[in-house]
């Protein structure tokens, strides 16, 4: 399971910038005024063997009362229950605030590992320029520059060595190869738990009309037809009696942790409302994390014939990347459409998992490039001249040759295309990766 490293300081000491830097990614928007950032930002980062998930967040003060100040701080308090530690981030060129008080104050009551950290420090040294953050009580202080990328490295280095992880063993099995980890992943009520309760034949899970029922990840095994599953409702169970007003756990963390590890993730949309932008976001983390997919849309029932041709069309449109994917449309509640869904989730599993021969996907590799060469780039045609597999779980291809640098993405959603006939590929990411043979006469003079 990924570490969560949450981003919390007071409004433009640099969060969102810190964010980009550790995720490798220009995902956070950055512009040098406070309060831009106003929701939970979720990414990806990785440092040696391990990754983690980061989570920016808005301005944070923790005495707001009222207004959009109260529902950052409110934001801010999820972040920091859904983290595993956080980086409190203040600025070392304004100095010490009576808003870096607060926060490092309520930090201290929750007793969460944290790690001070003082942004815009390029020149700076660890030493009088930096000395009174040391009145925070929260240790020792490290001066890091998010703009530039100076000691960033040395930051998460001691953030995950607080966290005492241990070492990734990338040969080990994750699980037990003959279960199909089926993770049930949608943004909140478009009817998961519904779903599982009736393939369960139980009221297993907590649903009722209300977004946010489930609050942390949980799995139930099942089986079908002699197939074992282990299912998982990714935002998880809530008891009724334990519906409260205090720090929302429902947790996105969870959701993009259940994905991760999973075999297989079953999309649900709601037709009632459409393909949202949440709805988009968790389906590009599913093809950023390889996970092979089924598109389902749920509440099929509800909506008239105009409203189902705008669901169509929105899926074309807003999630064309996974036009891989099986898609159908059900009523979880009516039990309308699943015994199919099984059939697909089966075979994005096999496909995910697909052997694929070095001489067959050579054989293919030279018929592609018979049938249409890569375009020239100036002085360079690429040769592509043997392929391989390179791994499983998504499936990954390697293709040798001179030149591959400038083969461009459309030839390369050629051959993915080809090699997904072939394959039968449906339901998992494919990607293809080009290596270019080196030249050996390379810096040696001609003579």
């Amino acid at each position: 399971m990924k570490p969560v490293v949450a981003l919390v300081g007071r409004p433009n000491v640099g969060k969102s910038t810190l964010f980009n830097r550790l995720t490798k990614t220009r995902d956070a928007i950055v512009a040098d005024f406070a309060g831009l950032t106003r929701d939970r930002h979720y990414g990806n980062g990785k440092q040696g063997s391990h990754e983690y998930i980061v989570i920016d967040t808005g301005g944070f003060e923790p005495d707001a009362a009222s207004g959009i100040f109260k529902e950052m701080a409110k934001q801010t308090r999820q972040a920091v229950a859904e983290a595993d530690i956080v980086l409190f981030v203040v600025d070392a060129r304004a100095g010490l605030s009576a808003q870096d008080h607060d926060i490092a104050k309520y930090l201290r009551k929750l007793g969460k590992p944290c790690v001070l950290v003082a942004n815009k420090a390029e020149g700076m040294t660890a030493g009088a320029q930096l000395v009174e953050f040391f009145e925070l009580g929260l240790g020792e202080v490290f001066p890091v520059s998010a703009a530039h990328g100076q000691g960033t490295k040395q930051l998460v280095d001691v953030a995950l060595e607080r966290l005492a992880l241990p070492e990734v063993d990338e040969d080990a099995p994750e699980q037990d190869p003959g279960v199909i980890k089926l993770a049930v992943a949608g943004r909140p009520n478009v009817g998961k738990s519904t779903l599982i309760n009736t393939w369960l034949g139980e009221e297993r899970l907590v649903a009722f009309d209300l977004p946010g029922t489930t609050r942390d990840a949980i799995s139930v095994p099942f089986e079908r037809n002699g197939q074992r599953f282990e299912l998982v409702d990714t935002a998880g169970l809530r008891r009724r009696g334990q519906v409260f007003e205090a720090i929302e756990k429902f947790s996105v963390v969870k959701t993009l942790q259940a994905i991760e590890s999973s075999s297989v993730v079953l999309l649900l949309i709601d037709a009632t409302q459409g393909v949202t932008d949440q709805d988009a976001h968790i389906a590009g983390y599913i093809l950023e994390s390889g996970r092979a997919v089924v598109l389902a849309v749920n509440k099929w029932d509800a909506v008239d014939e105009y409203a189902r041709e705008l669901v169509k069309r929105s899926i074309e449109t807003r999630l064309g990347f996974l036009k891989f994917a099986a898609l159908h449309l059900i009523s979880a509640q009516k039990r309308q459409g699943l015994g199919p869904l099984w059939d697909s989730i089966a075979q994005a599993h096999r496909a995910a998992n697909c052997k694929m021969s070095t001489p067959v996907l050579t054989r293919l590799l030279l018929e592609a490039v018979q049938f249409q060469t890569p375009k020239k780039t100036g002085m360079y045609r690429p040769k592509l001249r043997y392929a391989h597999q390179g791994g499983m779980n998504p499936p990954i291809i390697i293709i040798h040759g001179n030149s591959l640098e400038h083969v461009t993405d459309a030839y390369k959603r050629f051959l993915e295309g080809r090699f997904r006939k072939e394959f039968d590929l449906i339901g998992t990411p494919l990607r293809i990766q080009m290596k270019s043979s080196s030249n050996p006469y390379s810096g040696k003079d001609g003579s």
